[in-house]
């Protein structure tokens, strides 16, 4: 007979809208959950480490494969890389021995390495007046006297992830509670993540990374047009496709593809279209951290002309079985999984249950705007020479990325419109 699950559901959010506009927000409802940053003050990493794009070459090994092992061959895929390691790097925190040597085979470092990477990169992503990278990240945990919170966990993540600590009762007050921290860090795209919160929930861990952005050309009313987008099976659909002439061109063996600028140019949407005859399921799965960084490396200062269809985009996934795959299987199993550096029981113990992971994603004439959740339960420059085209008016794969180290913060297939 199967034991019975005695324990918490720990819940790892991760939120990353990206809006196309600068917009202020309606005032959002405060907390009013308890508090408890008087107990665990923050202290700020003495870290100089200055980030290259070698630093975070794991990380994008991790980004590819998550990427590839999420990808739904027939419909539309988005997931966000960097939000779900800012949470697994939260929770590996709490974990120890065997769970832990797993979670960091899997990251391609240390965990004391992913903390400092993770917390430099965040210190050096630029906002400005028309774009915005930001994280925020808490973690609640049900008042309760059966359950012991270690500190030195939630110091951890306060100091490395600017973690803000909230102990609730886990009624409807709490579900409300984390909906307002959502609502308020995601300047109100996403309004709800937790509808009930079962009775063995014990800790929730949430990350919110926001980027907000306008194209650093926004189309005007001329440049869009209705055209035709044919989906891998022939089926024709027609949209409005934005037309412009870009100035990064990329090329592989199997696409060919465009860089187009945020605002400033600190941020840029990278579109990759298969050749004809090429499926977006075998161009993926060729992909690799490598032969992505070396693409985005090597691209050619050349007039491109290039038409993107308006398309919005949600994706929702339960990435358990992906995680155990990628070689953290301890984490996940009920008699094995060691979170002891997180919490105690006076019954049971830690694992988690399930990850899931819900992204948005809006592309216009303005710019982009998107968002994405997921939740991790643990329960018991010469001239140019020629011009190109690439029109992504079929099946591609794109990504938003920082310019400075290429970075993916979103990595996704359109199959259809």
């Amino acid at each position: 007979m199967k034991k019975r699950i005695i324990g918490t559901l720990l819940s790892i959010i991760i939120i990353l809208p990206v809006i196309f506009s600068l917009t202020g927000c309606s005032p959002t409802p405060k907390v009013k959950a308890e508090d408890m940053m008087a107990e665990v003050e923050p202290n700020q990493p003495n870290v100089t480490m200055d980030i290259s794009q070698e630093d975070l070459d794991p990380i994008k090994d991790f980004s590819i494969a998550l990427f590839k092992e999420s990808l739904d061959n027939e419909k539309n895929t988005l997931v966000s890389p960097l939000s779900v390691i800012y949470a697994l790097g939260m929770t590996a925190n709490g974990a120890a021995n065997k769970t832990l040597a797993q979670m960091e085979e899997v990251f391609g470092l240390s965990i004391e390495e992913l903390n400092e990477v993770l917390y430099a990169y965040d210190q050096m992503m630029p906002s400005g007046e028309k774009y915005k990278f930001s994280i925020a990240n808490s973690i609640w945990f049900r008042d309760n006297d059966s359950l012991i919170v270690e500190k030195d966990f939630l110091q951890t993540n306060a100091n490395w992830y600017g973690a803000t600590i909230y102990k609730a009762p886990f009624d409807d007050s709490t579900v409300v509670d984390i909906n307002t921290w959502v609502k308020d860090k995601t300047d109100g795209m996403i309004e709800e993540i937790v509808g009930e919160i079962p009775d063995y929930s014990m800790l929730y861990l949430i990350n919110a990374l926001t980027f907000d952005a306008e194209w650093e050309d926004i189309y005007q009313e001329s440049q869009i047009h209705k055209e035709v987008f044919t989906k891998e099976d022939g089926t024709r659909q027609e949209v409005d496709f934005m037309y412009s002439d870009e100035s990064k061109y990329l090329e592989d063996d199997m696409a060919t593809g465009f860089l187009k600028p945020y605002a400033d140019g600190k941020y840029a949407f990278v579109a990759l279209l298969p050749n004809e005859g090429v499926k977006v399921a075998d161009y993926v799965s060729s992909l690799t951290s490598n032969n992505v960084s070396r693409l985005l490396n090597s691209m050619e200062d050349v007039t491109v002309m290039t038409a993107i269809p308006k398309f919005k985009t949600e994706y929702d996934i339960e990435m358990s079985e992906i995680l155990e795959s990628m070689g953290m299987p301890d984490a996940f199993d009920e008699g094995l999984a060691d979170f002891s550096k997180m919490a105690s029981l006076q019954e049971g113990k830690l694992f988690i249950s399930q990850v899931k992971h819900k992204t948005f994603l809006a592309l216009d004439e303005k710019g982009t705007r998107a968002g994405a959740v997921t939740s991790v339960e643990m329960a018991g420059t010469s001239a140019p020479v020629d011009i190109k085209q690439v029109y992504l008016d079929r099946p591609f794969v794109y990504m938003i990325i920082d310019s400075e180290l290429n970075m993916p913060i979103f990595i996704g297939t359109t199959m259809e419109i």
